[in-house]
């Protein structure tokens, strides 16, 4: 099997689902273009993978998708500024801030599961090896060490495992009094799925159609034949899963604590 060059490895965004939980702002707008800081956080998704190499993106859109389109096709005028000139129809940009991402925007259904919307990419694919994550998750996580490490292991598929906050304050107690005190701590409870996931084009094999879900029987069945390894990331993941985590990561980036920016 003849595989693309590594940094020729495309970068999947699973950018369709309908973001129930977070029905404050979905109800407007697709979870990937809800803002941190000034930009969406599908933005702060494609640097992650660009500060290492990784440009190339097909993001797998599904809920109100007519939007991440429109985001897309007016990322010059909406990341520089411009002067409009209304008599004769023209736009200048008055600055020129460039970046190297090469974006293709796929309507994957509105209802189609996550390994279903993988499925229906293959053709964009072919017969290479691919990564995907998320359009709702950041972390501060060295892609190339994510990519060495899927290559060493030499398996199907490689998933990021990540240690979530705690939904609580953590106190360390002696007797009455408290001793060290933690808000929110990242748990020591064991690893979770964190996305950013490694993949051969074998995968495919394991998606039957657009109601498979990437996470139940595609990864079951592969963990069982010992064909998935786990990256191990100890530092800074944060999902936005609540509007509450939109509060915290936009709090973060506004200290100066968006440690997903490297």
């Amino acid at each position: 099997m003849e595989l693309n060059d590594v940094k020729g490895c495309k970068v999947i965004i699973l950018a369709g689902g309908l973001g129930t939980r977070l029905k404050e702002e979905t109800e407007f707008k697709p979870k990937p273009i809800i803002k941190i800081g000034n930009k969406p956080i599908i933005f702060h998704i494609m640097n992650i993978y660009s500060k290492y190499g990784f440009n190339d993106f097909i993001i797998a859109a599904g809920y109100k998708s007519e939007m991440i389109k429109e985001y897309f096709l007016n990322f010059a005028t909406m990341n520089n500024d411009i002067h409009v000139d209304l008599e004769n129809h023209k736009i200048n940009l008055l600055s020129n801030e460039k970046f190297p991402f090469k974006v293709t925007i796929v309507d994957t259904g509105q209802n189609t599961m996550t390994g279903g919307r993988i499925k229906r990419l293959q053709k964009y694919i072919g017969n290479n090896r691919f990564m995907v994550t998320y359009g709702d998750g950041v972390a501060n996580i060295n892609i190339k060490e994510l990519m060495d490490f899927h290559i060493s292991q030499n398996k199907i598929a490689t998933v990021t495992g990540v240690r979530p906050t705690s939904r609580f304050g953590k106190l360390k107690i002696e007797g009455h009094t408290v001793t060290d005190f933690k808000e929110k701590p990242q748990s020591d409870e064991g690893f979770i799925n964190g996305g950013f996931f490694v993949f051969e084009p074998e995968i495919f094999n394991y998606i039957k159609d657009d109601s498979i879900m990437l996470e139940g029987e595609p990864l079951e069945t592969i963990s069982k034949l010992n064909q998935l390894s786990v990256f191990r990331h100890d530092k800074f993941w944060k999902c936005m899963d609540t509007y509450k985590d939109v509060e915290t990561l936009n709090e973060l980036w506004d200290k100066g604590r968006a440690e997903w920016i490297q």
